[in-house]
């Protein structure tokens, strides 16, 4: 990369890590990368779900850019004085699998891209606090199916939702939630009290083609937890069949 480039890149890369820290008191090489315009949000999205198998595949730059990108964006943390903080990145799918950042899958480059930078200015505490939200694992999700006709890769079928596997799309009733019942977004009272007794939920989401992102549409929720709260609440039946 000749000089003046390297200086152009650089701008982008101090510009859009400025903008993550000051909005959440960290930033991360994904932040810096979907600020430059490397990386589409919807491409992390399917990336945390496990249909794209590295992060690196839908970066739109190569391995040489990706790179010095991240070379630029670790000086830059170093020289602001920011903390780093190896955060885990796990799938949203049963199971919680790891996801792989690089085409390589060397060690020490992902863990350059697990690490997170975090202001100094934090007390010890609302760090502490950061922390553990940062590595709270992700929601699971019920994906709102793109094509009616879509097929479950384990036994052929379909529905009105889907989940995400490796091997390709599975059913609620393969994938272990069948038992669970929609619960539309809308009443945050009831929402909050029923997905913290929930001991299985998943989001349900929709993708907006006009927006390019996945959408939250409401979740899915155990019966006995809708029941309950809504007994307590004096609430009509809020669970719905999706469709």
């Amino acid at each position: 990369m000749n000089p003046e480039n390297r200086q152009k890149l650089e701008a982008r890369v101090r510009q859009a890590a400025e903008a993550a820290l000051a909005s959440a008191q960290y930033v991360s090489a994904i932040d810096v990368l979907v600020g430059i315009g490397w990386l589409a949000p919807s491409n992390v999205d399917a990336w945390r779900q496990k249909r794209v198998d590295y992060l690196e595949r839908v970066i739109n730059a190569n391995l040489s850019k990706i790179s010095e990108a991240m070379r630029l964006f670790r000086s830059w943390a170093m020289a602001k004085g920011l903390s780093p903080s190896e955060t885990a990145y796990v799938a949203r799918q049963p199971g919680r699998p790891a996801l792989r950042f690089s085409k390589s899958g060397d060690g020490g480059i992902e863990r350059l891209y697990r690490t997170h930078w975090i202001s100094p200015a934090l007390k010890e505490k609302a760090r502490e606090r950061l922390e553990e939200k940062i590595n709270r694992p992700p929601e699971l999700v019920a994906i709102v199916p793109l094509h009616p006709d879509w097929k479950c890769h384990r036994c052929g079928g379909g529905g009105d939702l889907l989940t995400m596997e490796p091997p390709g799309p599975c059913c609620l009733r393969c994938a272990g939630f069948a038992d669970l019942v929609y619960l539309p977004r809308g009443n945050a009272k009831l929402t909050k009290r029923v997905a913290g007794l929930s001991e299985r939920k998943l989001v349900v989401v929709r993708f907006s083609r006009a927006r390019k992102r996945y959408e939250r549409q409401g979740l899915l929720v155990a019966p006995r937890a809708l029941d309950e709260v809504r007994a307590e609440l004096g609430y009509d039946d809020f669970a719905e069949g999706f469709g």
